[in-house]
């Protein structure tokens, strides 16, 4: 069982190194972009620890058949508890309201021919690349060659002047690259825009082509920027002028013939050529028939009222003229795809490429490289914008992509994707080194891809609200889910701009695409602008646990992950469960996010979720029934130095999650006896709170986690270390 043999220091280490490059250790979820995932290590040992026997360390590493097992999952998402529960056989049942979600998790368990996949992917980049390399070549700087090809197009927003009329550069910064993977820093020329390298970013010097002084601090500052040409002050965004306009200002390229001898990367401002392929690319586009270029408008929202502030209306209009002529050519090979689960492939590779297509992707000018527009789980919209080269750039030599953003990047993800799922593997540690450990006989898929064996699984997914799903009583032999965190991520808004796209390449084949848009009144983010508070997230939440704990089979445990940085998002956790008519017996930290990650990095969020473990039926240790502040913060301490010897470097934000956890199980635990579901939500969540007042809140437990607290650090990257203390008999159950 999860509650007696789940090694938290060995999965904590795994987890931990998975969320720092995911896709090594999880290839399938580049698939397609999803939000959050969790680490596929932790739901793999969640599965072996609830269904195999021995130790988690060794069990991890070897392969498994719980074919007959039934697996839920009503939040599925991104798939990953899905996902894993196929790998080893069980049959599983997914919901999720998204049919973004929906598609994603299909696209990952479909068994896709690998081979037919990549002649199509490759004929589709080859038809492609003969129509549109030409708009993405530029000439070398050094030796002239007319072939090289672009990997990053920079723009800058320009808007005009209300006194002059003259366009106005909203340059926050005239650095473009700096020298920590390039030799020097590269600083564009506020006089006459040429590129100029220089060995200091405090003291640049002056430009290299007509001396003027440099400086790296632009003049668009504070949504406000002054015009060069009167002097007038301008202030930005403003929706009334349309869509946003941009200017072309400089170019990273590769060429293959110079960089055998040349050092760093390659620079330039953009030559007579450059702007006349622009210039051909928006001929071709104001001449073009669309059939796939959507012309939805964006609908207001908490993600989606960014977009609209600064003129956009239409989706269309987040792309440029050469993007969209790329983009409906692709579309259109695509659609001409005669094998189905090909063509589903493709247009989902190209779903998955909008995100690093578009006007609203930003230049990382100390990795060198293009930030997808997803990348802080939001609309940001920058005022230095990169456009990638839609072909991509191969490396046979290498091979391996040259740059990122393209169908070359694209394509080599899906393909290592779906192979991984005819081969999956598992990644050992030992020492200082690490191996691949291939898992032979598990594999992913709703069949094995053989024509021999025949093998099936029942892979039953489905987009509805998992309220919806017809479970027979006491047919489950585990829910393990994913649910929303309240308030932190608006998937429908963010994920409509792919939909709006792959909408259209579905053209009416799939009923979960018959609506215009992802969004949906049951979703459980909070939402200001469709008026979705706590109240709302409760009831949807307990509706879904009261359906999955009546088709769960009794003892059979409703798994599920969950952090948010204030507790009283943590209230609708602790009504589900009550109203369910389950018992919270274990809350098991582990991580599950990248401290690392943009949206996390610098803050004092937690990396740490809280994994709630119930059942209708069971037992649980008596020690872990804490009825005091101190006797909670024992339990922190012990969890701590678990997560510690799993090479986990807790900072507070991490600590007060793992409080959090043990609150919320703890307040599960004593209000059961007498609960009343029948009452409005908000007095289900008030008796909640109450309960966790009474013992002092988080605060008290933390008043007695001083010297943890200490010693930990505020934002992520440093290790703690700390003894904790237990109480009461180790092994002396309760039953409930």
């Amino acid at each position: 069982m999860i509650e007696r043999d789940f090694d938290i220091p060995f999965i904590a280490d795994l987890a931990l190194r998975e969320k720092q490059i995911q896709q090594n250790y999880r290839p399938i979820i580049a698939v397609h972009k999803w939000f959050a995932r969790r680490p596929g290590t932790l739901f793999r040992g969640l599965l072996l620890s609830e269904f195999t026997p021995g130790p988690l360390r060794e069990s991890f590493y070897r392969a498994h058949d719980l074919s007959g097992l039934s697996i839920a999952d009503p939040f599925m998402g991104g798939g990953t508890p899905l996902i894993e529960a196929n790998r080893v056989g069980c049959d599983v049942i997914g919901r999720d309201i998204n049919p973004m979600a929906y598609w994603i998790v299909r696209q990952e368990i479909e068994q896709l021919d690998l081979k037919a996949y990549r002649t199509a992917a490759h004929d589709l980049r080859e038809r492609l690349d003969s129509k549109l390399r030409r708009l993405y070549a530029t000439r070398c700087h050094y030796c002239g060659s007319e072939e090289a090809p672009v990997k990053y197009f920079l723009w800058v927003k320009v808007q005009a002047c209300g006194q002059c009329g003259r366009d106005v550069e909203l340059f926050p910064s005239y650095l473009v690259a700096e020298d920590v993977r390039h030799p020097k820093n590269v600083v564009v020329c506020p006089k006459c825009g040429d590129l100029t390298e220089c060995q200091s970013r405090d003291h640049p010097g002056p430009c290299q082509t007509c001396e003027a002084r440099l400086s790296l601090q632009g003049p668009a500052k504070d949504n406000s920027c002054p015009c060069p040409h009167c002097g007038a002050m301008n202030t930005y965004p403003n929706p009334s002028l349309g869509p946003p306009r941009h200017r072309f200002f400089a170019i990273e390229y590769h060429c293959r013939h110079c960089k055998p001898r040349h050092t760093g990367r390659f620079f330039k401002k953009p030559d007579a050529g450059d702007e006349t392929r622009v210039a051909e690319a928006e001929r071709i586009w104001a001449s073009a028939e669309t059939r796939f270029v959507p012309e939805d408008e964006i609908p207001s929202g908490d993600e989606t009222d960014r977009l609209r502030r600064w003129g956009y209306r239409r989706y269309r209009e987040m792309f440029n003229p050469r993007q969209l002529v790329g983009l409906e050519l692709s579309c259109r090979l695509i659609a001409e795809q005669v094998d189905e689960r090909v063509r589903n492939a493709l247009a989902t590779n190209l779903s998955d490429l909008l995100r690093y297509q578009n006007m609203l992707c930003r230049y990382d000018t100390m990795a060198l490289k293009s930030l997808d527009i997803f990348s802080v789980h939001g609309f940001p919209v920058g005022l230095v914008q990169c456009e990638s080269n839609l072909l991509g750039i191969w490396s046979s030599a290498k091979g391996t992509s040259i740059g990122s953003g393209g169908w070359c990047n694209i394509i080599d993800k899906y393909d290592k994707a779906k192979a991984y799922c005819h081969a999956p593997f598992e990644v050992r540690h030992r020492g200082g080194s690490k191996t691949r450990v291939r898992i032979r006989g598990e594999w992913i898929g709703d069949h094995d891809g053989t024509t021999t064996s025949g093998r099936k699984r029942m892979v039953d997914l489905r987009c509805e609200n998992a309220v919806q799903m017809h479970l027979p009583a006491a047919s489950l032999d585990a829910v393990l889910t994913d649910p929303p965190y309240f308030g932190n991520v608006q998937y429908a808004e963010l994920m409509d701009f792919c939909y709006v796209w792959l909408r259209r390449l579905v053209d009416g084949h799939d009923p979960a695409f018959s609506h215009p848009s992802t969004r949906h009144p049951d979703e459980l983010t909070g939402n200001l602008a469709m008026g979705r508070g706590l109240d709302h997230f409760a009831e949807g939440l307990s509706a879904v646990f009261r359906r999955m704990a009546e088709a769960l089979k009794p003892g059979a445990p409703l798994v599920f992950t969950y952090h948010h940085n204030k507790i009283e998002a943590y209230y609708p956790v602790a009504v589900a469960i009550l109203d369910s008519g389950l018992t919270c017996s274990a809350s098991i930290p582990c991580p599950a996010e990248m401290g690392a990650s943009i949206h996390i990095s610098g803050t004092g969020s937690s990396i740490i979720d809280t994994v709630f473990v119930c059942r209708s039926t069971g037992s649980v240790h008596r020690q872990s029934i804490a009825a005091s502040a101190d006797q909670i913060a024992s339990l922190v301490q012990v969890d701590a130095e678990r997560l510690r010897a799993g090479n986990v470097r807790l900072t507070r934000g991490d600590i007060r999650c793992i409080v959090y956890g043990h609150l919320i199980r703890l307040a599960t635990w004593h209000l059961r006896d007498g609960w009343d579901a029948t009452r409005p939500a908000s007095e289900r969540m008030d008796s909640v709170a109450l309960w966790i007042r009474a013992v002092g809140g988080s605060s008290a437990v933390e008043g007695h986690l001083r010297e943890l607290l200490t010693s930990a650090p505020r934002l992520q990257g440093t290790m703690v270390r700390d003894e904790g203390d237990t109480y009461g008999p180790d092994n002396e159950q309760i039953p409930f």
